[in-house]
């Protein structure tokens, strides 16, 4: 099941975050994932985001900001399920046009998102990391 995010989601959300980040980014230091916990936290309830589960256990989310994905995250036990999938889908079916970044070394998520029909439009040094990433483009 998706649904919106409810208050009592922020804490499993914020997990699923780091870990997912730490697993899939492992370019960056560990601490650029920990000292953006609390901004996130503070952020969710403000921001559009989907979750995939149930009250008792949320598996997945997904943060849009306008036509933007700030990110699809899948906890690890869940992963290869078609998961990242169907909340890509649900997004895909109410909005006509779709963005994101992607970090050049994160293999997974750009076949994952090629695979999706996203098409990358520009490449930039992200200054926060100084890792190279992907604007990739869905229409």
């Amino acid at each position: 099941m998706i649904r919106k995010l409810k208050k009592m989601d922020i804490d499993r959300v914020s997990e699923i975050w780091l870990n997912a980040n730490l697993r899939a980014h492992n370019f960056i230091p560990k601490s650029y994932w920990k000292d953006n916990l609390k901004l996130l936290k503070k952020m969710l309830p403000e921001s559009e985001v989907y979750v995939y589960g149930s009250d008792q256990e949320i598996q997945g989310f997904i943060g849009i900001m306008d036509n933007y994905i700030a990110g699809i995250f899948v906890s690890e036990k869940y992963q290869s399920r078609g998961i990242g999938k169907q909340l890509l889908d649900f997004i895909k079916s109410i909005k006509r046009e779709l963005n994101l970044n992607v970090y050049e070394k994160n293999i997974r998520a750009l076949r994952f998102y090629k695979r999706e029909n996203f098409k990358i439009k520009s490449k930039k040094i992200d200054e926060a990391t100084g890792e190279n990433e992907y604007l990739l483009e869905w229409k």
